[in-house]
């Protein structure tokens, strides 16, 4: 069974926080939409404080845009946005896997191994939100194996950048195909020291997971101009 790891909210602000934040990255809310403190404090069963330092956070995340006298609105990402929040994961991802040698410990190659086993369960299954799941988990391990604490700080932020738009990149069997494979190699050539090959590797799988996002995206940028 693959480790899940979560961080432990420990204050109804944190709560609060986990709560908006798996909602916006679940695709609960629609891009520019208003997340109003009273209705949400409501919901919730909260104060109004509360709600104000969670959204206060959510900005810091990127996953939200305080304008004032206005409110707090669920981000709008641009194409543009995608691409440069990609572009940076990979630059990311590209030194913790180059650098992952030297704290590929017994305990990590089991566990890299564990998340081929449920990734490839997951697939076998069709459980598409359950792989992405894993899918999340298994790149932090990659972060957390270059060994760079403020790397792995500053990555949490560009993956929930984009984390709502995840599923995007898996639409099609056969990508899902893809995406399973992928991953087996790019760990295979971890486990086995080809770490320039594992980050080539790497740089395939994003770069086709940025232009299937891209792909839908612009794709409903023109339904919705053609409805108009």
């Amino acid at each position: 069974m693959a480790i899940v790891h979560r961080p432990i909210a420990s204050t109804i602000k944190d709560q609060v926080y986990q709560i908006l934040k798996e909602e916006i990255c679940g695709g609960a809310y629609q891009p520019g939409q208003w997340l109003q403190e009273k209705e949400l404090a409501n919901r919730l069963s909260v104060s109004r404080s509360p709600i104000r330092e969670a959204l206060r956070q959510l900005a810091g995340d990127g996953l939200v845009v305080d304008i004032p006298n206005k409110g707090v609105f669920v981000k709008e990402f641009t194409l543009r946005d995608i691409e440069e929040v990609f572009d940076l994961r990979l630059m990311m991802e590209s030194y913790a896997i180059l650098h992952s040698g030297k704290n590929l410990t017994p305990e990590y190659k089991e566990e890299l191994l564990r998340y081929v086993d449920e990734l490839t369960r997951a697939h076998s299954e069709g459980r598409l939100k359950h792989y992405i799941e894993l899918d999340t988990q298994l790149h932090n391990l990659f972060i957390t194996l270059g060994g760079n604490r403020l790397l792995e700080e500053s990555y949490q932020k560009v993956h929930t950048m984009i984390q709502r738009f995840r599923i995007y990149s898996l639409i099609g069997q056969q990508r899902f195909d893809e995406s399973v494979e992928e991953h087996r190699e790019i760990v295979h050539c971890i486990l086995t020291g080809a770490l320039e090959e594992a980050n080539r590797a790497n740089q395939h799988h994003l770069e086709l997971a940025k232009e299937k996002i891209l792909e839908y995206l612009e794709k409903k940028k023109q339904q919705a101009e053609d409805k108009r």
